[in-house]
């Protein structure tokens, strides 16, 4: 069974630092590219980055390029988010979630249909 458990969220100033973790179980985590999205109170989804992999291959949204920072360590099944200079816009429900592929592209990565689990959210609240 696959399970993807985000962590890591909590309340931050606008200006503030925080590093989420998403830990996986039940597949192979380093043969599948891996993602954020977030949701924020009454709208939308919204894909947040992407990583392949090997660790390579990183997109990220408009919003949070330059700010957040996307990695993964496969010795350990772990996803991470780096996300700085948070902004209260930031504020949402954080959610990982696995590719059915070992990459995704600049044509895809931040589309539904190329990722077919998602694991339960962490929030972050940006405010002061």
């Amino acid at each position: 069974e696959v399970q993807l458990q985000a962590s890591g969220g909590g309340l931050v100033q606008p200006g503030g630092s925080l590093r989420l973790s998403c830990t996986a179980s039940g597949f192979t985590f380093d043969d599948f590219a891996m993602s954020w999205l977030r949701q924020a109170p009454g709208k939308g989804e919204e894909w947040v980055s992407a990583i392949g992999s090997n660790g390579r291959g990183a997109y990220y949204g408009k919003s949070v390029t330059g700010r957040f920072t996307i990695s993964r360590d496969n010795a350990k099944n772990t996803l991470y988010l780096q996300m700085d200079s948070l902004k209260s816009e930031d504020t949402a429900v954080y959610y990982c979630a696995k590719s059915w592929g070992t990459f995704v592209y600049a044509n895809n990565w931040d589309q539904d249909n190329s990722y077919d689990y998602r694991g339960q959210g962490t929030q972050v609240t940006v405010s002061s």
